[in-house]
């Protein structure tokens, strides 16, 4: 049996290899606290739930079992077009410039099939979200990474990518608010990265997960918000976060319809769509009251702070994030490397954070906490960490 060389390259998935080693102690009847992953603890709306409910049994509807991408509903892709026309005053035409994806993560995947041949280049935001940087491995071309750091905001300095790696660029990729940092971006910096997108005729991909995940009063804005941006972007919009539905796999790629066209030739051949009663329940959450999000936020904001106060009892001078479901921090001195550090709060705490190494170089020296997980877990969990770190800085000062 012979593998491809793609998976030497790519190796295991980050949450993977933490879920395992998360359940390994857990087998040996350790009470281990996971805040690695950022999946929603809480339940998907009712009224979402009850749309599905009501399409899964609608005996008019007498498609609702076959292929999504064959039998599509077009209700969906209105909803999105509603959904940006209301959120950030863009107007999408539904049919050219909205595709349906199972997931953000599927279609961020997929589209470096649609303009990544062999020898191409990825510019990829460093630390960032692993997908990226793996589906352009996959589809033949390479990664090239843009470090993202804390004296420029957590934005990549567009400027100083080397005119040999611009020219081989197809694909330009930003993630704002921003996974793993929860860093966020001005309107000022996407027209930026908008006119360097066209100037060296990129497609930039913006993969907004979290875009309506902001607190303290901050709205962050759509790239697609830039005059032109449709002629050079498009932009991944997934329900998962804001609305409690990661296992429902739904979401959009909407902006340039060139692209848009590029992406769903690829899906044609690969996938065969999203279940029609889903796209109906996707299609209820944007349409109807907002409020269920709101208070999402304000579930994630409480326990947002729960962490930053946990760590201002350490001492640590740590900003509140504004946006995502993360709380980004520097590992402190004394603790060797970030999987180092991560290790000794897993094996001495019992809690699971993720290592900043797990999103490549640029990522190390921090560790991420994810908001994901019941306000009395994280309470717990924050106890443990603020006592395994003040009982190892004890001993260092012996």
């Amino acid at each position: 049996m012979r593998f491809s060389r793609r998976l030497d390259m790519i190796g295991v998935y980050l949450f993977s290899a933490l879920g395992q080693k998360v359940r390994e102690l857990r087998a040996k009847g350790l009470d281990v606290i996971s805040l690695g992953i950022g999946d929603p603890d809480n339940p998907t709306p009712d009224h979402i739930v009850l749309e599905m409910i009501r399409a899964l049994i609608d005996p008019n509807d007498k498609d609702r079992h076959r292929y999504g991408s064959d039998w599509p509903s077009d209700v969906f892709p209105r909803a999105v077009a509603h959904y940006y026309r209301q959120r950030f005053g863009v107007d999408l035409d539904p049919q050219n410039e909205v595709l349906t994806l199972i997931g953000s993560k599927e279609g961020i995947a997929h589209i470096a099939f649609a303009f990544i041949d062999d020898g191409d280049v990825a510019l990829v935001p460093a630390p960032g979200y692993p997908v990226y940087s793996t589906a352009a491995i996959m589809a033949g071309g390479e990664p090239y990474f843009m470090p993202l750091r804390p004296e420029n905001s957590w934005l990549p300095n567009l400027e100083i990518i080397p005119e040999d790696v611009l020219k081989r660029a197809k694909l330009l990729w930003l993630n704002y608010p921003n996974n793993p940092t929860a860093a966020v971006a001005p309107l000022e910096f996407f027209e930026r990265a908008v006119n360097f997108a066209m100037e060296h005729d990129l497609l930039l991909c913006h993969d907004a997960a979290y875009v309506d995940i902001t607190y303290d009063g901050y709205i962050a804005p759509s790239v697609l918000q830039v005059p032109g941006a449709k002629e050079c972007a498009v932009e991944f919009f997934s329900l998962s976060k804001p609305y409690n539905m990661t296992g429902w796999r739904i979401a959009a790629a909407v902006g340039n319809p060139q692209a848009i066209r590029a992406l769903r030739t690829i899906k044609d051949n690969i996938d065969s769509g999203v279940m029609r009663p889903i796209q109906f329940a996707a299609a209820k959450a944007l349409t109807s009251s907002q409020d269920c999000v709101r208070e999402i936020v304000k579930i994630y904001q409480r326990r947002r702070d729960l962490v930053i106060s946990a760590f201002r009892e350490l001492g640590w001078d740590i900003e509140p994030p504004k946006g995502s479901l993360y709380v980004w921090a520097r590992i402190p001195d004394g603790y060797g490397t970030s999987m180092e550090f991560a290790s000794m709060l897993l094996y001495e705490a019992h809690v699971a954070v993720t290592p900043g190494c797990g999103y490549g170089e640029y990522g190390e020296g921090y560790f991420r906490i994810s908001l994901t997980y019941p306000d009395e877990l994280i309470e717990e969990a924050m106890r443990r960490i603020v006592r395994a770190i003040k009982r190892k800085s004890k001993k260092n000062k012996r």
